[in-house]
């Protein structure tokens, strides 16, 4: 059976607290953390000013609501170009590798075992091969820092960055060893390509994020969904993934993602992926 979790930031109106005290609710023992710029719950600046008192008042919320975490998602800046891995300056990229190294420590002080950040982005005025070089050295500089602390790195491909489709993030996970995938059907079948493509992309993933999408829709309720999330389970069994699926509906005003009961349909598409699960294990 797959295990499930859901991100704090399906929530972002609601206090922390109260956003993880919600997701127990709905009957989560596991949560993805947003550690974002913009997040209303977790902030990298917040936890860089003062990493032990945060990651205790942290640890102290986790445990009020009895949840244990899945993922930390990294991003540095509020939008993925600001503080990118591969932003072509040496200053922000070591400013970059700062906070990198502290939520790495945040991970691991949460018993973590699995750390998301973004793969960069192409840069106006830089050559892309000189992008990619610079988000190649980053990504696999991550990679060892995680792995010496006992943590599977993974970048999210997503609209716009240098993983914007399923033939340039192959081509990237061709230039990092081990380097490992959060995968996010959404972004690729938005841009037209069809779940049949991205089941390509199964073997690299460490950790999958789910909620409905379709064509020019980064994000739909399960009814209007038209991913093939069938497929997905049927090649994550015969993969035996041992990961997480983390219901990651957004409430966010970008690219018409808050337009969603993020409540019930979190709890609909967790309905709906547990009966398929079970109806592919049966036969």
């Amino acid at each position: 059976m797959f295990k499930f979790s859901c991100a704090d930031f399906t929530f972002p109106v609601l206090e922390r607290a109260a956003a993880l005290k919600l997701v127990r609710l709905l009957g989560f023992d596991y949560m993805d953390i947003g550690l974002f710029a913009r997040s209303s719950h977790f902030s990298p600046i917040e936890l860089q000013a003062s990493p032990r008192r945060y990651t205790t008042q942290v640890l102290r919320d986790l445990n009020a609501a009895t949840l244990r975490v899945s993922d930390i998602f990294i991003q540095i800046g509020v939008d993925p170009s600001e503080f990118a891995a591969n932003d072509p300056s040496p200053a922000v990229r070591s400013k970059s590798r700062d906070t990198f190294t502290h939520a790495l420590e945040f991970c691991v002080a949460l018993g973590c075992r699995h750390l998301t950040g973004l793969p960069g982005v192409f840069h106006s005025g830089v050559p892309r091969n000189r992008d990619l070089q610079l988000a190649e050295k980053e990504a696999s500089w991550r990679v060892r820092e995680c792995a010496s602390a006992g943590v599977a790195y993974a970048i999210e491909p997503h609209v716009g960055s240098i993983c914007g489709d399923v033939k340039s993030t192959r081509a990237f996970l061709r230039r990092v060893e081990r380097l490992t995938l959060t995968l996010d059907y959404g972004h690729f079948v938005m841009a037209g390509e069809t779940s049949a493509r991205v089941h390509d992309l199964l073997p690299f993933a460490s950790h999958l994020r789910v909620r409905g999408g379709a064509p020019e829709k980064l994000q739909t309720s399960v009814g209007e969904n038209t991913i093939d999330f069938a497929g997905m389970l049927s090649g994550l069994k015969r993969l035996g993934y041992d990961g997480f699926l983390a219901l990651e509906y957004v409430w966010v005003d970008w690219k018409g993602c808050n337009r969603t009961d993020n409540v019930s349909e979190t709890l609909l598409l967790r309905r709906d992926l547990e009966l398929t699960a079970s109806i592919t294990t049966a036969v």
